[in-house]
């Protein structure tokens, strides 16, 4: 194919991903102004771009130094990333099935239940018996895993009604930890970053994103048909599965070291003095 066809053929996708990502930055708006020009960074509209890039790399590094906040924000980019993937592309993958020329077909109410089990999901969190700061790893291992069996559900099984199904399961597990990754995320950090670390996750996200639909979808990528992409983004939550699997087991195996590490009277009187961890803020 020529070099020109070629970029008509990236063009289009690229003003795509563009407005996608410039869409999602009007929620940050309200909070960009009193994080860049509050007491703690004495900017005034005068300052110059290069003190604002200073500040900005400044709490970037102070943020994600944070190891909690940065397992959440890690797997926040990635799993949004495929997320947008699955439920963009679901509905060519519901056609491929099963043919609406052919048959009677019921989209639309697969993705007003999935809407409405995912808000119902995000309510209902805070019931959930977790303490996120010592099993918040391998949670996320668990129900990734769950993500990635649910995207094979669909692709593999060739029956609509367990694709719709696993859609629904999909996007409900989906809300349900977005909207814990949201609240540990924010627990850590004082209102005035909130806009440049959500900005950051969100970046990044859209960022993969478009990287994985030049690569995957595109034309001027592999071009792939909608069956094998659905098994790349099942391949996709299984490796975010295995990536917060190991930082779990790792975790824990950090905190039993520690735990040997302190003699049996030191570690009572440290246990007594501490509050109970149901009680700290990085638990539900």
């Amino acid at each position: 194919m020529p070099c020109g066809s070629n970029m008509r053929a990236v063009y289009p996708t690229f003003l795509l991903c563009a407005y996608g990502f410039f869409s999602n930055l009007r929620p940050l708006e309200p909070f960009l102004t009193p994080y860049l020009m509050g007491p703690d960074k004495n900017l005034t509209e005068t300052r110059g771009f290069v003190d604002v890039l200073r500040m900005l790399s400044t709490d970037f590094l102070q943020c994600y130094k944070c190891r909690p906040l940065l397992a959440w924000s890690l797997w926040w980019a990635l799993a949004t990333c495929g997320y947008f993937q699955v439920i963009n592309y679901a509905q060519p993958l519901w056609e491929k099935i099963r043919p609406s020329h052919h048959n009677e077909i019921y989209n639309g109410y697969v993705e007003t239940i999935s809407t409405l089990l995912g808000a119902l999901a995000a309510l209902l969190v805070s019931c959930l018996p977790v303490c996120w700061a010592l099993w918040g790893e391998l949670t996320l291992c668990i129900l990734s895993m769950l993500m990635a069996v649910c995207v094979f559900v669909m692709d593999m099984l060739k029956n609509i009604w367990l694709c719709y199904c696993a859609y629904v399961l999909f996007r409900t597990t989906y809300m349900l930890l977005i909207t814990v990754a949201t609240y540990q995320i924010a627990a850590t950090l004082s209102m005035q970053r909130y806009a440049l670390v959500f900005g950051v996750n969100t970046f990044m996200a859209l960022l993969l994103q478009t990287l994985l639909t030049l690569v995957v979808v595109d034309s001027a990528g592999l071009g792939l048909d909608v069956i094998t992409q659905f098994f790349i983004y099942c391949c996709y939550f299984a490796a975010i599965s295995l990536v917060f699997f190991l930082a779990g087991l790792s975790k824990l195996a950090s905190r039993k070291r520690s735990e040997q590490a302190v003699p049996a009277t030191g570690r009572a009187e440290t246990e007594s003095d501490s509050p109970p961890i149901s009680a700290t803020r990085s638990c539900l």
